[in-house]
């Protein structure tokens, strides 16, 4: 991994972490001095990153206080190193030092001392949404600087498609970028780079009536095929990243002139989206996708219920390309046939779930409509969305905790089945579907229904199994303990809800900032929608 200055951000932030720099002494000559080595201790780990210095690995060595001699923790080939210390204890004064080795020759690091110290949940909370900031700020695709769709690490090298990005997960992951201005993980002017180059990329990409595809190569703006027959618009991921979008022009708009022309120019990629053209010659239902190879060929209606409602709700809203309520109620909501009357756990479900009507999809239905579209006080002619969310959520965790198929480690403090990666490869975990799989998004970005019940999940899941779950960008896609499988591997669409749902249950600025756009308003009083006031957004 290549060093660079966004990797030093965080130091400059959080006052309760202690962070101490260590500056290198070199191996070769007086007067060389080596780059300088930052330790940073959390709860249960130690973060070490140091430049690269060329070495053929790295040795990680630590002293507890009142012992003799460095242990050693581990080696690696990258500049970024996380200790997992549970097993020295907690609340540790610990010195580190670093060996570099290259063709025979050793750089040892002066030793220098951190502390851990045991977090309250709040400061958990701060410690994984800003972990998991940094898959979208640090990890970005850098000629785009939008979110790349994947980041293996499995291993000493990390393995993916580096300039491949994926435009619903960015949409995810920029809602909260205000949030995190307000963190102080950025600066304003650095959001306003950071969008600025986001939507000039945009502006210049690939796009089939004003929609962009699920995947584009982020150097050249080309659109990356999906699957076969997948290779044009695709409306849901676009609705994702508009979302997303509309945040930051919600955010910029009342700004300085520059940021008023920004928003301005996310304003016009928005107003360019033909929602109504992909009803497919006006048909009463929206289509996920069109490409000018084949055209409707992949013949996919979004019917409810699923993650597609922020789709409806946008080309609802649409001030230029609006779609008929028609399509809402008598597509989506299939003339009334979305609703059922189905009570699991004692808990109601009053959405027919696609094939899964029992006990509700994957969790993330509750999550990737609801990145911006704050669903407390959102009701229509179908259901109350705080309600369904809150019980889809309690129902998924009841199948753990009862867990029929005695999988390994459920529990209430380990539950949550959703869409990632598996070990058979990318499967929709569900009740129906349990494969033994934790997915961490699953419970993480259920905070704003089931704050207890997540928060166990997290603490659980960081001091009983972090070294094994928990990376540079927060945890890792997906886990079994029951077939001691823990791949160390990303994706953004499962790592930006975590991130912009905790915000949602914390502050609420995603939903507030979204819930104020005037066009959205005006869309969900066109399909009979009540909605919370903008100002009241905060689940708490």
């Amino acid at each position: 991994m290549q060093y660079h200055q966004g990797h030093l951000f965080f130091l400059r932030r959080i006052p309760f972490f202690i962070v101490l720099t260590l500056v290198l002494q070199s191996c070769y000559t007086e007067e060389e001095t080596l780059p300088p080595f930052f330790a940073q201790g959390y709860d249960s780990h130690v973060e070490l990153r140091w430049e690269d210095l060329n070495a053929e690995r790295y040795c990680i060595w630590v002293r507890q206080e009142g012992a003799t001699n460095f242990v050693e923790r581990g080696v690696t080939l990258d500049t970024i190193y996380l200790d997992f210390v549970n097993d020295l204890g907690t609340n540790l004064n610990l010195e580190y030092k670093i060996a570099g080795y290259k063709a025979g020759d050793t750089i040892f690091t002066e030793p220098g001392r951190v502390q851990t110290k045991e977090h309250s949940e709040e400061e958990l909370l701060d410690m994984v949404q800003y972990y998991t900031f940094r898959y979208f700020w640090e990890g970005a695709e850098p000629n785009s600087g939008m979110a790349r769709e994947r980041y293996h690490v499995d291993g000493f090298y990390p393995h993916y498609d580096k300039h491949i990005i994926t435009t619903g997960g960015t949409g995810f992951g920029i809602a909260a970028f205000p949030a995190a201005v307000d963190r102080g993980w950025i600066t304003r002017s650095q959001l306003f780079s950071r969008t600025e180059k986001m939507v000039t990329f945009l502006e210049k990409a690939d796009r089939f009536h004003g929609i962009w595809p699920h995947w584009l190569d982020g150097e050249t703006g080309k659109v990356k095929p999906f699957s076969k027959g997948d290779d044009g618009g695709d409306l849901v991921e676009s609705a994702f990243l508009i979302q997303g979008m509309l945040i930051l022009r919600e955010y910029f708009k009342e700004g300085n002139p520059d940021e008023k022309d920004l928003a301005k120019r996310i304003d016009d990629l928005w107003r360019s989206m033909e929602w109504d053209w992909y009803t497919k010659d006006g048909e009463a239902v929206l289509y996920w996708h069109w490409s000018p190879a084949v055209e409707w060929k992949m013949d996919f209606p979004l019917k409810g219920y699923n993650e597609c409602l922020i789709t409806y709700i946008l080309a609802a809203s649409s001030p230029t390309h609006a779609i008929d309520p028609a399509a809402y109620h008598q597509g989506w909501a299939r003339n009334g046939a979305i609703k059922t009357n189905t009570n699991t756990y004692g808990f109601d479900l009053n959405l027919r779930h696609n094939d899964t009507e029992q006990y509700g999809g994957p969790l993330f239905w509750s999550h990737y409509s609801f990145i911006g579209l704050n669903p407390k006080g959102l009701k229509d002619a179908y259901v109350d969305y705080w309600s369904h969310n809150t019980n889809h959520t309690l129902i998924n965790r009841q199948w753990c905790i009862e867990n029929p198929r005695g999988y390994k480690g459920y529990g209430e403090n380990l539950w949550g089945l959703t869409s990632s990666y598996s070990i058979q490869g990318y499967a929709a975990h569900h009740p129906e579907n349990d494969q033994g799989v934790i997915t961490p998004t699953a419970a993480l970005s259920s905070m704003p229904y089931t704050p207890e019940e997540s928060m166990m999940v997290l603490v659980n899941m960081y001091r009983n199994y972090g070294n094994k779950v928990f990376g540079k960008f927060g945890f890792y896609d997906a886990f079994s303990i029951e077939e001691n499988w823990f791949p160390q591997k990303y994706l953004a669409i499962d790592q930006g809800p975590i991130l912009t749902m905790i915000e949602n249950h914390r502050s609420g600025k995603p939903w507030e900032l979204f819930m104020g756009a005037p066009e959205i308003k005006a869309g969900l009083e066109k399909l009979g929608f009540d909605y919370p006031d903008s100002s009241s957004s905060s689940s708490k």
